[in-house]
């Protein structure tokens, strides 16, 4: 018999019981005693049955965000799950590049408040003041603490992180000229951050489910209690009850296609938790701010990071004019993403652009202060707040009022604390998943402890009401109609 007939002979004679053992094997830390725990409900389907776990916590997504609140409720003794459709280190957060904010002063003198007013300042004044507050000034730490992880900051000549400048950093409240503020590990410090972060994470006794696709919040009576997944190994569904559930399943840039601009993420990056929420009938928050980045390369979908303008490379246009300098004559090509997109756009609807076909060559005359730019065209990333938090619980709209949803946290890229407002600074974005990744586990420490009861949920909690593919595709019909780096249709708005 052929190897492969004798593997279907048996798959085929497989039963369900053998769903008792639990998840699957490969990378899930649980001991036997955990695994015994994990029992098939057959109160729902007698065709289908539906696995039950239970946790202190349990934490849906596994990128740089979910990773520092799952380690951080272990470490805190809870017992934590971690849910990840993919592997740990293939989570979205390794595709950043340029670096992650802190005013460490390693290069200049400087403050963590001018971080704070560049950070309002960039988001256009939309941003949640409070909680870039609480973002900037916990920057330093966040950073130290990482590099006492073992993150290989790349260093000055005398030891210290070294630090780049990026695109809307300033000094003094914007009358000091550029900070040098971005901590870097060389142009992979997303990379190294997550790597970084998962090898912590194998330090404590946090529960992986590798490969297992978050369908439903568990909800009842105005409460989490946890969420419903489907293994994608087998097909079976988990019944995943805890008294705290943090989602950090990431953003949404995967919903613009190529006939809108090319998205600069993995094709993984498709928003899973809006459906969700969504049918929890819970509020969505700032979805119409979309960043353009300056320079992606259109129709590859990959940027050019940041980091290459703030080692002093320039964009010129079509004609070898340093363009950035009449829009913006102080910080020229380290404006903003805003700006610098938005002159961009209008050098190419005044025919200064390079063409359809861009630029065939590239590195031909590239020196410290002269980077040819992609094709003069802004690739299309965008800013994920769709999950209002506060501080990072979640909210809900009732009778006008906004009320915490008890047991449900957000962290990253899923949530809107609103940190980045209609803009977000360039290494902001890994600033960002540390400080709130953290701020979820020590939230949930301070009210509540390991091994508290929480009452159980009704047996047929698993049902869906509406399609992922219906929502997704109706987003994606709306952001058809007009995409564009400005406010409305206005230029330079």
């Amino acid at each position: 018999m052929s190897g492969v007939r004798r593997l279907s002979r048996l798959l085929s004679t497989r039963a369900w019981p053998v769903l008792q053992t639990g998840t699957r094997g490969f990378h899930f830390t649980v001991d036997g005693n955990k695994r015994a725990s994990a029992k098939v409900s057959d109160s729902i389907s007698a065709q289908y049955p539906v696995v039950d776990h239970e946790f202190d916590a349990v934490v849906v997504g596994a990128g740089g965000a979910g990773l520092r609140a799952a380690f951080g409720l272990s470490e805190a003794g809870f017992n934590t799950a971690c849910v990840t459709k993919l592997f740990p280190t293939r989570s979205h957060t390794v595709a950043a590049q340029g670096g992650i904010n802190a005013a460490l002063g390693n290069m200049e003198e400087d403050n963590w408040r001018w971080h704070f007013y560049d950070t309002v300042k960039g988001s256009d004044w939309l941003g949640d003041q409070d909680a870039i507050h609480y973002m900037t000034e916990q920057a330093p730490a966040a950073v130290v603490e990482l590099e006492n992880y073992g993150m290989p900051f790349s260093r000055t000549e005398d030891g210290k992180i070294y630090q780049r400048a990026f695109g809307g950093q300033s000094l003094k409240f914007g009358k000091g000229g550029q900070a040098h503020r971005c901590c870097c590990v060389a142009d992979r410090t997303g990379h190294s951050l997550l790597h970084t972060l998962y090898g912590r994470s194998l330090r404590y006794d946090t529960s992986y489910f590798v490969e297992y696709f978050a369908l439903d919040l568990l909800m009842e009576n105005g409460e989490c209690r946890g969420v419903i997944a489907l293994c994608i190994e087998d097909g079976s569904i988990h019944r995943i009850r805890a008294k705290n559930t943090v989602v950090a399943t990431g953003e949404y840039y995967r919903q613009w296609t190529r006939v809108t601009g090319a998205p600069t993420s993995a094709h993984t990056s498709t928003g899973d938790s809006m459906p969700m929420i969504t049918r929890a009938d819970l509020p969505c928050q700032d979805l119409e701010f979309v960043q353009f980045h300056p320079t992606g390369i259109y129709g590859a979908g990959c940027l050019i990071t940041e980091g290459c303008r703030g080692e002093g490379g320039i964009l010129i246009n079509s004609q070898g004019e340093r363009f950035m300098e009449r829009y913006a004559p102080v910080a020229k090509d380290l404006a903003s993403r805003d700006v610098v997109s938005r002159s961009m756009t209008l050098e190419i609807r005044e025919g200064r652009s390079v063409g359809e076909r861009g630029v065939e060559e590239s590195g031909t005359s590239v020196s410290p202060t002269d980077v040819p730019p992609p094709a003069v065209l802004p690739g299309m990333g965008t800013l994920t707040f769709h999950l209002k938090s506060s501080f990072p619980q979640v909210l809900r709209h009732v009778n006008g009022q906004d009320q915490i949803v008890p047991g449900l946290y957000a962290c990253g890229e899923a949530a809107c604390a609103s940190v980045h407002g209609a803009n977000r600074l360039g290494a902001n974005s890994l600033l960002d998943l540390v400080v709130f990744g953290r701020a979820c586990a020590l939230s949930i420490e301070e009210s509540c402890r390991p091994g508290d009861k929480f009452p159980p949920i009704k047996p047929n909690k698993v049902r869906a009401w509406t399609r992922s593919g219906t929502i997704q595709g109706q987003q994606k019909n709306h952001w058809r109609s007009n995409p564009c780096p400005y406010v409305d249709s206005a230029p330079g708005k």
